[in-house]
C-alpha cells in the first residue's frame, strides 16, 4: 500500500509535538473564486524554456532535514509570497504541530534549484484539521522568503490563480515530485467527483512525496501556470495508489485560509 503522507513526517512528529468563478456546486458548501479581480497569471521572469519541458517554475519540493517529502506550489497574491500544499505536508494533524525548518525550491529538476532555496512560514491550516485531520480539510498555506532576496517569489516564478467552488469534472495538469525522483511527475487528465467534499483523478506515476501538487486548469503552455483547483491530499492523505490522487474540494474553508493567509500583517 502507497500512502501518500510522507515517512520523514512520522520522524518530524515525534520532533513537532509540537466558475467557473463564483459557482455554487449542488451538495457542496457554496464558495467562489479567491480573488475574481486578480490580473490575469503572473509570468515568470525566468523563461520556463530553461527549465526541462515538464515543469512549471511555480511548482517545487519542500525539503526537510536535506530531503525532499512533500510538493507546493505559489498562488496569487498582492505579496507574491504564499504557498500552497496539502496540510499534511506542514502540520501533523490531531494531536500534533505545524512543521519546522521547511524549505521550497520553485522549478526544481536534476539537483539543481533555479530559483535557489526559500524559507517556508507563517504556516496555516483549517481547525478542522488541526483539531481531528479531517479530510475534506486537506489544504495548507504558507509564505516563503529568501534572505537576500528584495524581489518576491511570484515575481521571479510567477503563480497560478486560485478557485474554489468550481465543477468537479474538470481537465487538469497534476504536478508532483516523487520523493525518489529529481523530477516533477507531470499528468493531464479529467478530474472526477468521489465524494461530496472530495475530487479524484486517474494519473499514474504519483507515490509518496507528490502530497500537494497542484491540479491546474487551463494551464498556458508557454508560462505553465493556471488555475488551481485543488491539491494532492485529502482522502488517504491523497490517495493509498499511486495510479489514482485525490484533492480535498476547495470551497468556503479554503477560501478562509487563503484570506487569513493574505491579509496577516
Amino acid at each position: 500500500m502507497i500512502v501518500r503522507r510522507p515517512a520523514v513526517l512520522l520522524t518530524l512528529a515525534a520532533i513537532v509535538l509540537l466558475a467557473v468563478a463564483f459557482v455554487v456546486v449542488v451538495a457542496a458548501r457554496p464558495a467562489q473564486l479567491a480573488d475574481a479581480t486578480t490580473p490575469e497569471t503572473t509570468p515568470a521572469e525566468a523563461a520556463p524554456a530553461a527549465l526541462p519541458a515538464v515543469s512549471s517554475p511555480a511548482v517545487g519540493p519542500l525539503f526537510a532535514e536535506g530531503g525532499h517529502f512533500c510538493t507546493a506550489s505559489v498562488v496569487h497574491s498582492e505579496r507574491g509570497d504564499v504557498l500552497l500544499t496539502a496540510a499534511h505536508c506542514i502540520h501533523n494533524g490531531e494531536g500534533g504541530g505545524y512543521l519546522t525548518g521547511l524549505t521550497f525550491a520553485p522549478g526544481y529538476h536534476d539537483g539543481i534549484a533555479p530559483f535557489g532555496y526559500w524559507t517556508v512560514s507563517d504556516e496555516l491550516v483549517a481547525p478542522g484539521w488541526s483539531d481531528s485531520s479531517d479530510p475534506d480539510l486537506d489544504v495548507g498555506f504558507a509564505t516563503a522568503h529568501q534572505a537576500g532576496t528584495t524581489k518576491s517569489l511570484e515575481s521571479l516564478v510567477g503563480a497560478n490563480l486560485l478557485a474554489t467552488g468550481t465543477a468537479f469534472e474538470q481537465p487538469i495538469t497534476l504536478t508532483g515530485y516523487p520523493d525518489d525522483s529529481e523530477t516533477p511527475a507531470v499528468c493531464r487528465n479529467t478530474t472526477s467527483k468521489q465524494d461530496t467534499y472530495q475530487l479524484r483523478v486517474d494519473c499514474a506515476g504519483f507515490p509518496t512525496g507528490t502530497s500537494g501538487g497542484p491540479w491546474v486548469t487551463g494551464q498556458n503552455p508557454e508560462t505553465r501556470l493556471g488555475t488551481v483547483i485543488g491539491v494532492i491530499g485529502g482522502f488517504e492523505f491523497g490517495g493509498d495508489d499511486a495510479d489514482t490522487s485525490y484533492s480535498s474540494y476547495f470551497d468556503t474553508d479554503v477560501l478562509a485560509l487563503y484570506r487569513q493567509t493574505t491579509a496577516r500583517t
